[in-house]
């Protein structure tokens, strides 16, 4: 049985997807400013890492837990679904199935609460 990271085209995808989304969240100035003093590069090389790692590829992620990065940026609910919103749209432009797409914001999901520090 193959993992959801090899169901959507592993590494290339999500680079795509990564780079797409990375797009998208600077283009919206109801996230953007988040990411004001972000390094992008690193960023990158993050969360290409760690989506890959909670979809079941390789376990390549160094960066800090979902709680710790997330402390003290005050994300509300409506933060987190805009990101989801984005990612979603991320996949489905990068040719990720509907079907698989959503299967990966399940996986996403899981994290919301410590990314919102709830």
């Amino acid at each position: 049985m193959s993992t959801l990271y090899e169901k959507i085209g592993g590494q290339p995808t999500l680079e795509k997807v990564v780079d797409d989304f990375h797009k998208r969240i600077m283009a919206d100035g109801s996230v953007s400013s988040y990411f004001a003093k972000t390094d992008m590069g690193k960023q990158r090389t993050n969360q290409i890492a760690f989506f890959s790692q909670i979809l079941g590829g390789p376990k390549d992620y160094k960066g800090r837990a979902m709680d710790t990065t997330h402390t003290g940026m005050g994300l509300q609910q409506p933060h987190f679904d805009a990101i989801a919103k984005h990612l979603t749209e991320s996949m489905t432009s990068s040719g990720v199935s509907a079907d698989d797409a959503k299967a990966a914001m399940a996986e996403v999901e899981k994290l919301k609460s410590a990314i919102l520090n709830k």
